[in-house]
């Protein structure tokens, strides 16, 4: 699955990078939402669930940019419900972003 990064995402974020504050807030609510996905998945015990909170947490990292999060998310949806890995590599980059 792609996530296309069009011209008015990549506007919408060189604009944020002149306000460093409302940077920060964004990356912030991007790490709460993307932990929310992650504990979801975690709990996840079969592949739909699984699938969904992957697929969510794929959107939510194509809209903000973050590769890392968007690849390790791709992981996970080619991974089986509750695959350490797959949720090591989302947790991960979730931290990177903070």
């Amino acid at each position: 699955m792609a996530f296309p990064f069009d011209s008015f995402d990549q506007s919408i974020l060189i604009s944020l990078s002149d306000d460093p504050e409302l940077m920060s807030e964004l990356t912030r609510a991007l790490a709460e939402n993307a932990r929310v996905h992650a504990d979801l998945m975690s709990r996840s015990r079969c592949d739909a669930n699984w699938h969904a909170a992957a697929e969510r947490l794929a959107g939510l990292a194509a809209s903000f940019g973050a590769r890392r999060l968007l690849n390790a998310a791709h992981q996970a949806l080619d991974a089986a419900p509750g695959d350490p890995v797959a949720l090591r590599s989302v947790r991960q980059a979730i931290t990177a972003l903070d």
